[in-house]
């Protein structure tokens, strides 16, 4: 019937709204891979200081 299909596009939005919902908050509290740290100050570098 075409009196239904109104109801049918917000029903698609509604769930759309929640399934983009739970997407973003499974992206928020799921952590990332921790990095790999980056090299300590302290460690000896191999660059040599400009010179002219």
């Amino acid at each position: 019937m075409p009196q239904m299909a109104p109801l049918l596009w917000l029903y698609l939005y509604i769930f759309f709204l929640l399934s983009l919902m739970l997407f973003l908050l499974l992206n928020y509290f799921i952590k990332p891979f921790e990095k790999m740290s980056l090299p300590s100050p302290s460690a000896p570098t191999i660059q040599t200081p400009w010179s002219l």
